[in-house]
């Protein structure tokens, strides 16, 4: 009952390793690939900036205008009038200039270009996801060409995982009966004599659970022994079977087992 004691948080997987290798191996990719946007951003807002504040236009303007004025009615006055009048001359001239050529023209790259250059480290990744589910396909393929040997393969690993579980449920307890006989020879620690009797300290003196070592909470359940200080969180406390072996160590049998070669068990 409870939460698992075998780690259910753990990677028991032979795959996962290999799985999260090869996920670490997209990461230089991806970052090169965050890299390369942020900097395609970065070069489109300036290059903008340039063209819309550095556009500098020139505009020349200039007029010209040449007139002799002969003056008199006599001959020579209309001979010079008819020569000299050839050069009255009138000009106007308008010159604008821009430096329009030479201003950069960025253009952005819109969320489809995007998406399409994400998308071969996307897909990438995905594979590296579905590697674990493929390798699981060869379980599947030799169950359906081999029943039988699925079957004991798979009664095999239920009752190690039996044995496992009963084996650390019984380390525990052991653990526990150990704990209990070591704080008997000593005096009680100040800490549990002020958790005892200054009920306002208890706030900040929050004591563990025996077994896995998690904080107190509102759900977690103390010992009914008035004497007994010990505190099981609620999972531990239902596995233990709702017995407090800290201070009757005598329950179950455990006493003429207890070695120390348990604490050498390892999952």
């Amino acid at each position: 009952g409870g939460r698992g004691l075998l780690g259910e948080g753990s990677c028991h997987d032979p795959h996962c390793l290999p799985q999260m290798m090869e996920l670490l191996g997209c990461l230089p990719p991806l970052l090169f690939l965050a890299l390369a946007c942020g900097l395609d951003q970065l070069l489109y807002a300036m290059f903008s900036i340039i063209r819309h504040h550095s556009f500098v236009e020139y505009s020349f303007r200039s007029s010209h205008h040449l007139e002799v004025k002969v003056g008199g009615s006599s001959m020579l006055a209309r001979l010079l009038r008819s020569t000299v009048g050839a050069l009255n001359t009138s000009s106007q001239m308008v010159m604008e200039s821009t430096n329009l050529q030479c201003l950069p023209e960025p253009h952005g790259m819109t969320r489809r270009e995007y998406l399409v250059g994400s998308l071969p480290l996307g897909i990438l990744v995905l594979l590296c996801l579905m590697q674990v589910y493929a390798f699981r396909l060869r379980r599947a393929i030799a169950a359906f060409y081999f029943p039988k040997r699925e079957k004991k393969r798979v009664l095999f690993l239920y009752n190690k995982m039996l044995r496992q579980r009963l084996a650390f449920i019984a380390l525990q307890r052991k653990r526990i009966v150990r704990r209990a006989r070591r704080r008997q020879g000593l005096e009680t620690p100040l800490a549990e004599r002020c958790y005892r009797w200054c009920p306002f300290l208890r706030r900040f003196l929050r004591r563990r659970c025996m077994l896995c070592g998690l904080p107190e909470t509102r759900r977690s359940q103390a010992c009914p022994a008035p004497a007994c200080c010990t505190v099981y969180c609620q999972p531990c406390w239902g596995d233990l079977g709702q017995v407090c072996f800290a201070c009757s160590p005598g329950e179950g049998g455990l006493l003429s087992g207890d070695s120390e070669s348990g604490e050498d068990y390892v999952l």
